[in-house]
């Protein structure tokens, strides 16, 4: 049965309060497809079709709820039902859920988890918010090196069910990180080997102050389903799981996009932002993007009097904005990228310049080429335009290959440079590189006609 039928299902039944049929179906669903439910089901039947769930699926369930119902069936909860969510959430996922919610509630969360959860919560709170000790948790399974693979097992079997991975374990000494095993290790050594034999001592580990996109990009490197979070003595103190890595990749690239759009970051799904709150994500930049065009038409009008005299060149203008702030997207979008993947570093900006300054060139002359026959063809002989001279053919195409050239060198240059003093190369994306090539065309265009047309 697809998804989104089971979804129209259990509304009806919810709706109809046939709650005997919906819990059947509730009980074999995955907590990720139940929480879907929840933004389906009305506000005041959440606190009810949570109830309908069994305690641990409800805990599990509560994890994936967006944080605008969390904080309304938190505020509805008794105090057991808060403990209950608390002793079977991984810290990592409370913490996530302390962060976006108001002091109201975080308090009554605090209120209700015990001294030790209290603690280790304050603890992760403690880091920066784009560390990885803001995402890491602290539940995880560490061998000694001396102990055998049979003991492992045991120690396993004992504190693993309330851990948030047992596939990777870690072995310490006196706290320190100084190796790593998987279960495939254990399952595949004699029960009489010791973990100092079979233990990877190459550990890829991160500091709790490393940045969390770093991080994540850590486990497209490597393969990983966690890593190990380590304080300045490189003991360990914390791991980060795939899980946790996927949702900041998901954040950063969201981010990542809304700037390259020029809009302010936002953390609140679309349905979930008000009008008011989207306008004013909104409108910093268009405003400052409009103000900047101001320059584009001050060139324009300072060239107002030969326009006068030669009007057809006034016809090709949007063109030639068009092309060059579409050269300048490509390859600033292309470095953005390969920077927030890694492929591409600071120092290598030369060899992004020389490859882009080739690819203009390419570029520039193609489409230059293709200029020329569409305005001598279609143009002037389709047409019927006799002003479309080959003269002036070649002075728009001319403009076409300086576009071209200065959109590129200036679309790769500048998310490089925004990297190197510190801010995001996506505030260096489309928008602001259109503005700034729409000027340099535009003068390039003018100072060419002069030179060819004398206008």
């Amino acid at each position: 049965m697809e998804r989104q039928t089971v979804y129209d299902i259990t509304i009806k039944l919810l709706e109809a309060r046939k709650f005997q049929e919906l819990k059947a179906i509730l009980q074999e669903m995955n907590p990720a497809d139940i929480a879907g439910i929840f933004e389906e089901a009305e506000e005041k039947d959440i606190l009810l079709l949570y109830r309908l769930l069994p305690k641990e699926l409800a805990s599990e369930t509560f994890a994936y709820i967006d944080s605008e119902q969390q904080e309304k069936l938190i505020m509805a909860f008794s105090d057991k039902e808060i403990r209950d969510v608390l002793d079977e959430l991984f810290l990592d996922d409370t913490v996530a859920i302390i962060e976006e919610m108001p002091a109201n509630v975080v308090s009554r969360i605090l209120r209700n988890a015990d001294s030790e959860t209290r603690d280790k919560i304050n603890e992760l709170l403690h880091y920066p918010k784009d560390s990885a000790g803001s995402i890491m948790t602290p539940e995880y399974v560490y061998l000694d090196k001396g102990m055998t693979v049979k003991q492992s097992f045991e120690k396993i079997r004992k504190v693993g069910v309330v851990k948030e991975t047992i596939y990777t374990c870690y072995v310490t000494e006196q706290r320190k990180l100084v190796g790593v095993v998987s279960i495939l290790d254990l399952l595949t050594a004699d029960p009489e080997t010791h973990i100092a034999d079979i233990m990877e001592t190459n550990v890829i580990s991160v500091g709790t102050h490393e940045d969390k996109e770093t991080v994540a990009a850590l486990f497209s490197k490597y393969d990983m389903l966690a890593i190990p979070v380590v304080d300045g003595e490189n003991r360990i103190v914390g791991i980060v799981t795939v899980d946790d890595a996927i949702d900041v990749m998901q954040e950063e690239t969201t981010e990542d996009i809304e700037k390259m759009a020029a809009l302010v970051p936002s953390d609140k799904p679309y349905f979930r932002t008000g009008i008011f709150e989207t306008f004013k994500k909104r409108i910093p930049w268009l405003m400052l993007l409009m103000i900047s065009a101001t320059f584009t038409g001050i060139i324009i009008t300072s060239f107002e009097e030969k326009l006068s005299s030669m009007v057809v060149l006034t016809a090709f203008i949007p063109m030639l904005m068009d092309t060059g702030g579409n050269a300048g997207s490509q390859a600033s979008v292309t470095v953005i990228r390969g920077l927030s993947v890694g492929d591409i570093r600071i120092k290598d900006i030369f060899r992004i310049l020389w490859k882009e300054f080739r690819v203009s060139i390419l570029c520039g002359v193609a489409l230059a080429a293709a200029n020329i026959v569409k305005m001598l063809l279609v143009d002037r002989l389709l047409l019927n335009n006799s002003d479309v001279t080959a003269t002036v053919a070649v002075v728009v195409s001319l403009t076409l290959v300086v576009a071209v050239f200065a959109a590129k060198l200036i679309g790769c240059t500048l998310p490089i440079l925004a990297k190197k003093i510190g801010f995001d190369p996506a505030v260096m994306a489309s928008p602001f590189i259109t503005t700034l090539v729409d000027a340099l065309s535009l003068i390039a265009y003018f100072q060419i006609a002069s030179a060819f047309l004398i206008v």
